[in-house]
């Protein structure tokens, strides 16, 4: 009798893989992040990376860290959580949804994840944790009910083979 495999990948892993590969689409010369939005029935409903804005054009904006505001890239990139949320395929399936996520989301996102009733986030890293944009989401999930918790799995890494 042929039983089923037993080496395949769980929900989460799988999940956190397409954020994974989500991020691979970023054009982030530093920091590129992936989010994979998950309906309560485990359907896929939305995923996003870290970007400009549709419409505007990769090469006229600044990808750097450091300068004044302007000449940086945080005035003008949408993060993975936010593409992922407005590319929502059914916005009534982000009640009760999953967000996970390659980097925790900072308190905007964070703000995004509880007003469109996302109620669990799962995340990969977590680097930043104690700059006060991530302490004030960990608040902000706190008080709205929204659990949050890091993925730990065996499986570190999935070989994707293209052709």
């Amino acid at each position: 009798m042929t039983t089923k495999r037993s080496d395949y990948i769980s929900w989460d892993e799988y999940f956190m893989a397409v954020a994974q590969l989500s991020a691979w689409r970023s054009k982030d010369p530093n920091t590129q992040v992936g989010a994979c939005v998950v309906n309560k029935n485990k359907r896929i409903i939305g995923i996003g990376y870290n970007g400009f804005p549709m419409g505007c054009p990769d090469d006229d904006l600044p990808w750097g860290r450091e300068g004044d505001f302007l000449e940086t890239k945080y005035p003008f990139v949408c993060h993975a959580e936010m593409n992922a949320v407005t590319n929502a395929s059914n916005k009534p399936d982000l009640d009760g949804a999953s967000i996970y996520v390659s980097l925790f989301p900072c308190n905007e996102c964070a703000k995004l994840i509880v007003q469109v009733g996302i109620r669990e986030v799962v995340y990969l890293e977590d680097k930043y944790h104690d700059q006060d944009i991530f302490i004030a989401a960990r608040k902000i999930f706190d008080m709205a009910g929204v659990s949050c918790r890091q993925l730990t799995t065996a499986t570190k890494e999935i070989l994707l083979t293209l052709g």
